[in-house]
């Protein structure tokens, strides 16, 4: 477990202009957290610093779990740590996207598993096909999850039909991973139209699916998306007028792309050996690589980092019901939460967890959300299976052009 880090009040008094820059951005990020979320009810931030939390005692002392969570997410360390803490054995199966997650529990009709991790609009899918059960809010310890978050989810997919399906459990972004010497970026001018520059020419990475939004959001910033971009994920044609508009634009620059990515290790993979120095990444692939010393760094462009929640939820045909609470409320732990960030550099909803996170983490932290970037996120709305549909057909037609 890493040390406990000096506060950043001490810290700042001997540090460079730059450091304290730093700080200042993660002070504001802890602002943000407290001020703005449950304000916007659409989004999170993962500092907070308040007591400790404890498990109940007696609580699923024995037995198993099966968990179903997104590969680079869940680490041997943490599985452990649970099973010392709770008695209870935990068994990790991994999945790359949320349509493979998606897919196996629609196979099975919710059977398999008794904790699953999917991000938080996508949600209403799993309640429309009955996968999933309704959580008992009197068996998760809300404390210690930041309030924020557990409110802000309700009206992002969290809660269907006045009933909760969802715990919060971290947030992330995605933004701009850069190879800081062949392709350097500065905040304020870095946007995702960075990416189709001819210096970048097949040098770049992206994910189908989303690479569209992150073009959408370019051409609404220029005024020439057809309508604003949120609103295409409440009308179909909407939708389709939008994504014409932005796969004429990704269709005439896909040349640029070297790799298209649909999971963690395919995205750093195309840094580390397919030689892309550019590409619109999830934030743990960036982290993931700096941790390697690799020049990568991550910033958020002009138009805002598309940011997205994860939590946990119950499959329908559960079998370990008293161990999924058990490991709901071990992650709500200051500890459980920092094991979490500190592998896989996504930020936890855990209270407190902030205090015992590495300095790369908390510097990787400051540097990816400058200024105003926190008051800047793009959170995804609830995407309902009608929009999938759609947002799959444009993305196959892009993957095909």
């Amino acid at each position: 477990m890493p040390t406990t880090t000096p506060t950043l009040a001490t810290a700042a008094a001997a540090m460079t202009e730059s450091q304290r820059s730093s700080v200042e951005t993660q002070r504001a990020a802890k602002s943000f957290s407290r001020r703005l979320l449950l304000k916007s009810a659409a989004a999170v931030a993962g500092v907070a610093s308040v007591g400790p939390y404890i498990l109940r005692e007696g609580h699923a002392a024995s037995g198993s779990v099966k968990i179903f969570s997104w590969a680079g997410y869940i680490s041997p360390d943490m599985l452990a740590d649970f099973e010392k803490k709770t008695g209870v054995k935990a068994t990790l199966t991994e999945y790359g996207t949320n349509d493979e997650l998606l897919n196996q529990l629609k196979a099975t009709g919710g059977a398999g598993f008794d904790i699953i991790h999917p991000t938080v609009d996508r949600v209403p899918n799993y309640v429309e096909f009955d996968l999933v059960q309704a959580i008992d809010e009197s068996k998760v310890k809300w404390d210690g999850c930041l309030k924020s978050s557990v409110d802000g989810s309700a009206g992002m997919g969290g809660v269907v039909g006045g009933k909760r399906y969802f715990a919060p459990a971290d947030w992330g972004t995605e933004a701009l991973a850069y190879d800081m010497k062949k392709a350097p970026l500065v905040y304020g001018t870095a946007s995702y139209g960075d990416l189709w520059s001819p210096a970048n020419a097949g040098k770049v990475t992206l994910r189908g699916h989303s690479s569209l939004i992150g073009i959408g959001l370019w051409l609404e910033s220029q005024g020439k998306l057809p309508h604003p971009i949120r609103d295409q994920f409440k009308d179909e044609a909407k939708a389709r007028a939008n994504f014409d508009a932005i796969l004429k634009v990704a269709a005439a620059n896909k040349k640029s792309v070297a790799q298209f990515w649909t999971n963690e290790n395919e995205a750093q993979g195309a840094f580390r050996t397919n030689g892309c120095v550019i590409g619109q990444t999830w934030d743990s692939t960036a982290v993931a690589l700096r941790k390697e010393g690799l020049p990568v760094r991550y910033i958020a462009p002009k138009e805002g980092s598309l940011a997205w929640m994860e939590g946990f939820a119950i499959p329908k045909k559960a079998e370990n019901l008293d161990n999924a609470y058990a490991w709901i409320n071990w992650f709500y732990t200051p500890q459980a939460g920092a094991l979490y960030t500190n592998f896989s550099g996504i930020s936890s909803t855990a209270v407190g967890a902030e205090a015992h996170l590495t300095d790369l983490n908390k510097q990787f932290f400051a540097d990816a959300y400058p200024g105003d970037a926190l008051q800047k996120l793009w959170w995804w709305p609830i995407q309902e299976a009608w929009y999938v549909s759609i947002r799959n057909e444009y993305q196959d037609r892009f993957l095909a052009a």
